[in-house]
């Protein structure tokens, strides 16, 4: 089950980094790519908030996943503590 929520985080951070090289650092976005007619006429104006949601969006999935896999976490079984098991590890070694 963690491994299928680790897959689900790497592809969702893929997702992000598309989201993110696509926006312009200015603002500008896709808008900035295309003339004023096309952008009335396709609606690219509304691109930047289109990114903007998105990006949002996978941000909490990412966060929402890594607190998941957190839970989903098990700990690690160690050695019982019994007397033999703390004497063992405390005895010095044998000489040669």
């Amino acid at each position: 089950m963690t491994s299928l929520v680790v897959i689900l985080i790497l592809l969702a951070c893929v997702a992000l980094a598309f989201f993110i090289l696509i926006q312009n650092p200015k603002g500008g976005g896709l808008t900035g790519s295309f003339g004023t007619m096309s952008s009335q006429v396709m609606g690219v104006k509304q691109s930047t908030d289109v990114m903007e949601k998105g990006t949002w969006i996978l941000i909490s999935t990412v966060a929402g996943l890594c607190i998941i896999t957190v839970a989903l976490f098990q700990k690690p079984e160690g050695p019982v503590k019994n007397g033999n098991a703390a004497q063992q590890n405390s005895a010095p070694a044998k000489k040669k």
